[in-house]
């Protein structure tokens, strides 16, 4: 794991295509932006978490474009 330190109003940047941004830290509290494509999910773990157990009782979501 990359650990990084940034300060408010600092970003990170991923294979140029996702920043994220700390947005505001109060207390022991991170807020962060994320800018990412459309069609790359953004979840927090405990989500990703969810839609992956989902995923594995009724199998992968198929969506029509």
């Amino acid at each position: 794991m990359l650990v990084l330190s940034r300060k408010k109003n600092e970003s990170i940047v991923i294979d140029d295509k996702i920043v994220i941004t700390v947005v505001e830290i109060r207390g022991d509290k991170v807020r962060l932006g994320i800018e990412a494509p459309k069609e790359i999910p953004v979840h927090r773990s405990e989500i990703h978490a969810a839609i992956q157990n989902e995923q594995a009782k009724n199998g992968p979501v198929v969506s029509e474009s």
